[in-house]
């Protein structure tokens, strides 16, 4: 099942020779970052290097969980990282996870990148684990992108906090959007990547954030940024 091809992009297992790019990717000054939960707290580097070497750990014992709680979204054609999958628990108790995508390379948003990556990694994670009964996205209301992605793929809007997050002295709401593994299953009946192959996505139009309610500080008159992860994750 690992690596999991697309059209475009493969998600697959880290090598030792991602470590370099993941950890320079990782450290500050990338656009990427100011949509990736930019209302948590900057790693630092020491941080960083812990994280790298946990994973370089992980891949020498080769000690792969399953399902997979995270993966790398590579090109297709060279191999080379781009981004990362993952899920982590919102409630481990009802088996309640949430998915997440960080796309690093500015230079590849909006192309329908993260439609397939994400798709093909719930349609992996609700096939991997049969208790799964449905999958969450988490994000903010500044990022245009991941709310158009989240309704693109199916996903439901469930859930909004008004004034919850702050970026940049503006407030934003958080949001939350759902699946059902029955409503997944309706919509891609024979499979994510078979839907790709059938119907390959498009580029879609630019979008607007959703504002908070009216404030003095609403995000409504900001340039609404780009599509990015929902939030940060863990290693």
């Amino acid at each position: 099942m690992i690596p999991i091809r697309g059209p475009r992009l493969s998600l697959r297992d880290f090598r030792l020779e991602d470590l370099a790019a993941y950890r320079a990717w990782r450290l500050p000054g990338h656009a990427w970052q100011e949509l990736d939960g930019p209302y948590y707290a900057a790693e630092s580097a020491a941080e960083i290097d812990a994280r790298i070497d946990r994973l370089r750990q992980r891949i020498v014992a080769g000690r792969w969980p399953s399902p997979r709680s995270r993966l790398l979204i590579a090109d297709a054609r060279t191999d080379r990282l781009f981004g990362t999958v993952s899920w982590y628990w919102i409630g481990q108790e009802s088996w309640w996870p949430a998915a997440g995508i960080s796309l690093f390379d500015e230079h590849r948003w909006r192309q329908g990148l993260g439609f397939e990556a994400l798709g093909l990694w719930v349609d992996y994670l609700f096939r991997a684990e049969p208790r799964f009964r449905r999958m969450d996205l988490e994000t903010w209301s500044g990022n245009a992108g991941m709310m158009r992605l989240a309704e693109t793929l199916g996903f439901t809007l469930e859930a909004r906090h008004r004034k919850a997050r702050q970026v940049g002295g503006l407030d934003y709401d958080s949001l939350g959007y759902g699946v059902l593994r029955e409503e997944w299953i309706a919509r891609y009946p024979r499979g994510f990547a078979a839907r790709l192959r059938e119907d390959p996505p498009t580029p879609p139009p630019p979008a607007s954030p959703t504002p908070t309610s009216p404030t003095t500080s609403d995000p409504a008159t900001s340039t609404p940024p780009p599509a990015a992860p929902a939030r940060k994750d863990s290693p």
